[in-house]
């Protein structure tokens, strides 16, 4: 979901124009099909009483019916279906924060809500997978189905805040580490588990969230700094969008097509963590670069 969208806007938004969105946050994916296509379907649901979380509800039960998919029907069909069901949820996964921001029912729980149900719903979708891998390997099958699947929630989870983190940095949008405080007990446990796991897998970013905080009383000061990060999106961003959901989706589909979800499991297992490893270490290359420059560069002058 944009969580820029979701949390940033509390008023009704213009329905003539689809939301700007960062072009450095978007892959060619997002930027030609699925935002297109969320877009619309938003405008089209901001006239009826439905509300952001029930489309985050609905995308959740698109990664169901795709597992139900993948392993009722019969190859090809099913991993056909499975697929093109699991493609739709990417579509929902933008439409609810396009239409939090065409409707202003924005609210600190909308990320929340948002975020367990894809959590939920790809729980469910790797449990049935496994199953079927069980058909043909036994109970070994759990292995790298477990795997899989935890290896998943470490990358998803990396990859998401760091996004987050960079159009706060950037941008200034506002994400769970600033709405934390807002939410319920359960919600601010579920939300500090959430950071917990995302600060032990990336850099601790104290130096940038420093620059900005320190920058706050000061519009010049603060965009520069912000300009500074932009400058520096290529280091601190994620380098692949194979990391991303998107192209997990696909590589399942296509796994599937090749006649078992083993193959996208040891490829998530293996590749992907390998994949997330050099990103870790390349975004604290990134963020020290950032904060070096910001650090030695000349203080902007006050003379008229």
């Amino acid at each position: 979901m944009s969580a820029d969208l979701r949390q940033s806007h509390g008023a009704p938004a213009s329905r003539q124009r689809p939301p700007a969105r960062p072009r450095e946050l978007q892959d060619g994916l997002n930027h030609r099909l699925y935002h297109p296509l969320a877009w619309r379907l938003a405008v089209q649901l901001s006239a009826t009483p439905v509300t952001p979380n029930a489309v985050s509800v609905a995308g959740a039960l698109l990664v169901v019916m795709a597992g139900l998919a993948y392993v009722g029907l019969p190859w090809p069909v099913g991993a056909l279906a499975g697929l093109c069901l699991h493609m739709s949820w990417h579509v929902f996964d933008g439409t609810d924060g396009d239409l939090a921001r065409l409707t202003g029912r924005s609210s600190p729980s909308g990320e929340l809500v948002d975020g367990i149900c894809d959590y939920a719903s790809h729980i469910v979708l790797y449990l049935l997978l496994g199953f079927q891998l069980q058909q043909s390997l036994g109970a070994i099958a759990w292995l790298p189905t477990l795997g899989a699947g935890l290896s998943r929630v470490v990358q998803a989870n990396w990859y998401e805040t760091r996004r987050r983190q960079y159009q706060w940095w950037a941008y200034g949008v506002p994400w769970l580490r600033q709405t934390q405080d807002q939410r319920g007990p359960r919600a601010s446990w579920l939300g500090a588990a959430y950071l917990k796991l995302a600060q032990r897998t990336g850099p601790r970013s104290e130096a940038l969230d420093a620059a900005i905080a320190g920058a706050a009383d000061d519009a010049q000061a603060l965009v520069r700094v912000r300009q500074a990060v932009r400058d520096a999106s290529k280091a601190l961003l994620p380098p692949s969008p194979l990391l991303g959901a998107n192209y997990r989706t696909i590589g399942l589909g296509l796994s599937m097509l090749a006649g078992s979800p083993l193959w996208y499991f040891l490829y998530e297992a293996a590749a992907l963590n390998l994949l997330l490893l050099a990103s870790i270490l390349r975004a604290a290359r990134g963020e020290r670069a950032v904060s070096l420059g910001l650090a030695h560069a000349p203080a902007p002058s006050t003379r008229r």
